[in-house]
């Protein structure tokens, strides 16, 4: 647990700690999510698992190339040199995976969305990719900018023509934009690495010239960067890639500082929310709502917030679009999957590990700049990292995961891809069984090995909930870190999100080892000031507080619509 975070029970509050108000405005009333509103207040079976030792133990398994286990590395050398002139290194999609390795397509079948995942997930936790075991990982994959076919971005594989070989189904619009958003979120961790910044800038340009070119129209199933040119496939439009383009553009904008960035990132979030209906189709949308949000606290503008969320978790309802991609709200068997994100409708339900972890991203530090959403996406972060745990092998009974024979091969590490609401494999003994944690990957192509259920790729992500959740030791109650991946932000200052799911208050204690004063941007109010050691809070009943974290005696001021400290924005009214 991260230090001065370690929280304990208390079962008195000093009557005075709320009665410290300062005069910046009216307490910030709360906007419900209509689904979030559908899920439980404190979910059950409840278990909160460590993400950040889970997250460590993958790095440390994925990235060991003398691997003895039975499946051997999940790592290995690409020697093809694609885009730039160095070796980099592929990670396996998922275990055993027959399309891939240094044999297979001379090395060059491997996925930015698994290699880049786990840099983010390990420069969140503090790990030093750029020299890790003889290797500058963080430059090596570099690779992934693809300038040999003229698009310039970050592309999911170094040579899209080996990845149609290995089984790719055609261009799909989120393939070719979140792998950008992950790289800014490695660059923004790691800096300092040669050529970071020409890429960032490459990227930015391309995003800024395809928005110009779309010039408000979304309708495509995918983007030609090198032609600049909008195109139609078999596979749905994705109108949210409008809400990738805004987040990268903003980032851009923060880092650059150069106003057709910031221009871009409204054009292309002013396309997102004209549209009619929610178009969510794999991962972007969330991170279109943050970027609405932000622009609406930092720029002044007016995106309609709500109707993105709303969108975000009711999911798609258009049959023209990817029908029923959204957020699960529902008990499966004996088990709350509340929060966790995929179909809502395939086989009744089918969730996806890396979306469930990455919605976090986006959605946790939004509050920050529209915080009428904390008790909101505090319920919902409650239920989604409980639920999450279900892609674990080693948190799931035999009876409810599809290779329990094989549960053990990772020691737990590394997780199914999905959970069905039912099993699709026609397995007798998993009959009636609901929820189900099963994955895709023996289904791809013939020969797939059945441990091909373990997902490297979807389990790379876990380092977001590694970074952001923290438990406390009142079972049900988050510490949340809205500053973790909140990136090409100031963050001067902690600002930690509680949500209290009971139907009465709880006190904890907030550990300091310097004096503090804890101000509350829902309530505008003081939670304690001067303190230091074990510092008492209270929650209300049902309610949520997020709480930056201030040197004792700060000064703080209203200005216009914000609150400072100094000259540090804390807050947006």
């Amino acid at each position: 647990m991260k230090k001065g975070i370690y929280i304990t029970i208390a079962l008195a509050l000093l009557a005075g700690l709320y009665s410290c108000s300062l005069h910046t405005g009216e307490p910030v009333a709360q906007t419900s999510v209509s689904r979030i509103d559908q899920m439980p207040d404190l979910p059950q079976p409840l278990k909160i698992i460590d993400w950040k030792k889970k997250s460590l133990q993958f790095d440390s398994l994925v990235f060991d190339f003398n691997n003895q286990a039975s499946y051997g590395p999940l790592i290995w050398l690409d020697s093809s040199r694609r885009n730039y002139d160095q070796v980099t290194f592929g990670l396996y999609t998922v275990i055993g995976d027959v399309r891939q390795g240094p044999k297979k397509n001379n090395g060059e079948f491997h996925e930015a969305l698994t290699s880049l995942n786990s840099l983010v997930s390990a420069g969140l936790l503090g790990i030093d990719k750029t020299n890790q075991h003889g290797y500058n990982f963080v430059k090596m994959a570099q690779n992934y900018f693809n300038s040999a076919n003229h698009w310039n971005i970050v592309m999911n594989n170094t040579n899209p023509e080996v990845a149609m070989l290995g089984g790719g189904y055609g261009r799909d619009w989120w393939y070719d934009v979140y792998p950008n958003i992950l790289y800014y979120g490695v660059a923004a961790l790691y800096p300092n690495v040669e050529n970071t910044e020409f890429i960032q800038r490459s990227v930015a340009e391309q995003f800024y010239k395809a928005d110009s070119v779309l010039n408000g129209n979304y309708d495509y199933s995918y983007f030609d960067y090198a032609q600049m040119s909008a195109m139609r496939n078999h596979i749905p439009w994705q109108q949210d890639a409008a809400g990738g383009h805004a987040w990268v553009l903003y980032s851009a904008y923060r880092k650059f500082g150069d106003d057709r960035y910031l221009q871009g990132a409204k054009s292309a979030t002013q396309a997102l929310v004209n549209q009619n209906e929610s178009r969510f189709y794999e991962i972007l949308l969330p991170f279109g709502a943050y970027t609405a949000a932000r622009l609406n606290a930092v720029q002044g503008t007016n995106y309609d917030v709500t109707k993105l969320l709303n969108w975000s978790f009711d999911g798609c309802q258009s049959k023209d679009g990817r029908y029923g991609w959204g957020v699960i709200a529902e008990k499966w068997g004996d088990y709350d999957v509340h929060g966790l994100q995929g179909s809502i409708t395939d086989g009744g339900g089918y969730a996806f590990f890396m979306n469930s972890v990455a919605m976090a991203w986006p959605l946790v530090p939004l509050v920050k700049y529209e915080p009428q959403y904390a008790k909101a996406i505090g319920k919902y972060m409650l239920n989604v990292v409980n639920a999450s745990r279900l892609f674990y092998p080693d948190q799931v009974d035999d009876a409810h995961q599809w290779l329990p024979e094989l549960k053990n091969l990772t020691n737990g590490i590394i997780g199914y891809e999905g959970i069905r609401k039912n099993d699709d494999y026609n397995n007798p003994v998993l009959k009636g069984i609901s929820p189900v944690s099963i994955g895709d990957g023996p289904k791809w192509v013939a020969g797939q090995p059945k441990e091909s259920m373990f997902s490297l790729y979807s389990t790379s992500i876990a380092g977001v909930f590694g970074a952001i959740v923290h438990t406390t030791d009142v079972d049900g109650i988050l510490a949340l870190d809205c500053n973790a991946t909140d990136f090409y932000a100031e963050n001067k200052y902690p600002v930690y999100l509680y949500y209290n799911p009971y139907s009465e208050a709880k006190a904890l204690t907030y550990s300091s080892d310097i004096s503090v004063d804890l101000f509350d941007i829902v309530s505008k109010k003081y939670l304690a000031k001067g303190g230091i050691g074990d510092v008492r809070i209270k929650l209300l009943a049902g309610e949520a507080v997020l709480v930056v974290v201030l040197p004792a005696g700060t000064q703080l001021k209203a200005e216009g619509l914000k609150i400072k400290a100094g000259d540090k924005v804390i807050a947006y009214k």
